[in-house]
């Protein structure tokens, strides 16, 4: 076996080294209680586990679910499916989940351009659909015949139009290229950390993520983790402190961590033991160091750019 770098960070390891982890989690059974699903990651079929959900108990949920493509998921395989097949999918998982969400909950769902295209118009069946947010990947495999699939999008959608979203947590700082002064004093822009910068809202184009990669204490073996930051922005935006997040389709846990680290409480829902093993490995990490990369002192940097 090729021993790793000792800069190579990536949480990766099998299922011998997962048993001790996944003591932390719950395995899902038909008389699991509500009330013990809170701060725990939850092993089992979301579908069944779901059910076991309190209806309008959640502040906040996030979905990143199968995109309809082919993906093999560490021996769960995702086979794409015919558009008409994967609309049922998309809303027999909206339909279970739309009456967890308090009244005055959001939720966001992660897709890709063409699974965006069927997701879409299904959120606005169910929900007030209130933007689509879409973000630079950085990374994406070339095409002989198409262009380099670079972007995804995040529909963002509320029960109601009484929710929550803190603009005042969300400024992004910005490089200024051309500071522009007036009577020889700057107009909205500051000077410091070497650089003349400013302090923007954010837009729903976010082209600062990046994703993890083999030096960052949050990478891990996942085929398509999501990264903290882009996921902590999404917590600040809609939820408070204390509120709790729920993601049907958690993976290795990134929402579950990211909540922690946020001080929100969480329910993470995956079926595959080693990704939930990963997950526990990263919020044992994230007792030690609660940072999130690219996002320090309330503000989020710029890509590549270190405060």
């Amino acid at each position: 076996m090729k021993q790793k770098s000792k800069r190579n960070k990536t949480i990766d390891f099998g299922l011998d080294e997962a048993q001790k982890y996944l003591k932390k989690a719950i395995y899902f059974t038909k008389d699991s209680a509500f009330k013990n699903m809170i701060n725990k990651n939850i092993i089992g079929d979301t579908f069944e586990v779901l059910e076991n959900v309190s209806n309008e108990s959640i502040d906040l949920i996030i979905v990143d679910p199968p995109y309809n493509l082919r993906k093999n998921y560490h021996g769960n395989i995702f086979t794409e499916k015919d558009s008409k097949s994967y609309e049922e999918y998309t809303r027999t998982w909206i339909e279970m989940i739309k009456d967890k969400l308090k009244q005055n909950g959001s939720m966001y769902v992660c897709c890709d351009w063409k699974s965006s295209l069927i997701i879409g118009p299904i959120l606005l069946e169910y929900f007030n659909v209130r933007n689509r947010i879409t973000w630079q990947r950085e990374k994406g495999r070339g095409s002989k015949n198409n262009w380099k699939n670079s972007m995804e999008d995040i529909w963002y959608v509320s029960k109601s139009d009484d929710f929550t979203f803190n603009l005042d947590k969300l400024k992004q700082r910005k490089r200024v290229l051309a500071p522009y002064k007036e009577d020889g004093k700057a107009k909205d822009w500051k000077e410091g950390e070497g650089v003349k910068y400013r302090d923007t809202h954010p837009s729903n184009f976010w082209d600062d993520i990046s994703i993890p990669f083999w030096s960052m204490e949050e990478n891990t073996g996942h085929p398509t983790q999501k990264p903290e930051k882009l996921i902590a922005k999404l917590i600040l935006a809609s939820s408070n402190e204390g509120d709790l997040i729920l993601d049907p389709f958690a993976g290795s846990c990134t929402t579950s961590v990211t909540a922690k680290k946020l001080n929100r409480r969480y329910i993470g829902i995956e079926q595959n033991e080693l990704y939930v093993a990963w997950g526990e490995k990263r919020l044992e990490n994230a007792e030690k160091n609660p940072t999130i990369q690219g996002f320090e002192d309330g503000i989020f940097y710029e890509r590549n750019y270190r405060p």
